[in-house]
């Protein structure tokens, strides 16, 4: 009887810890600025894994970005080289809103993708439409980057399906490096 009292005790803890998370004004205050339009001006490169929800190394890549902006409005084309031989391409339209919001759009991402920054943080949030065995899953992607230094912005990036996380991704891009190609 005594387990019975206990398990809603511990629903409601592992409740709560789960519904704790970081808010983009958390980084108010902390340097360097992040601009993305900045940033992700020219060629970037980056490396990054993923990892199921075990935490298990599932798959590694490099892309290639080049951002091309004009005013407020941005291009980065993305290519991606997984270790797998898998190449795949993003192209994403970026607009800076006068809430200094931004608003991207790419072909697998599903309606419009919603950027935010703070200090030295960029969350952006969308529904990706995600290709496995021939099958396309909607997951919700929740993106964070860090910029470190001028050269350097870290990455990690929650993917969830009904609420679920069934993945991570974490990427580090560097602009420093002279060589800007994965191959």
């Amino acid at each position: 009887m005594k387990r019975l009292y206990k398990f809603p005790l511990i629903l409601s803890v592992i409740f709560l810890i789960s519904s704790c998370s970081t808010a983009i004004n958390d980084y108010q205050d902390s340097h360097p600025t992040f601009d993305i339009k900045s940033y992700f001006n020219g060629d970037v490169i980056a490396w990054g894994i993923v990892q199921d929800y075990t935490n298990k190394v599932t798959r590694r890549f490099c892309v290639e970005i080049n951002g091309k902006w004009q005013g407020n409005t941005g291009v980065l084309a993305e290519t991606f080289y997984f270790n797998d031989g898998e190449i795949s391409y993003r192209n994403w339209q970026l607009t800076k809103q006068l809430d200094g919001t931004y608003a991207g759009t790419a072909e697998d991402v599903d309606g419009i993708a919603i950027g935010k920054h703070n200090g030295f943080a960029f969350q952006f949030n969308y529904t990706l439409n995600l290709m496995l065995d021939n099958d396309t899953y909607k997951v919700s992607m929740d993106d964070w980057m860090y910029q470190l230094d001028q050269h350097r912005v870290m990455n990690k990036t929650s993917m969830k399906k009904f609420g679920l996380e069934v993945a991570n991704i974490t990427l580090f891009f560097d602009k420093e490096l002279p060589v800007k190609q994965c191959r």
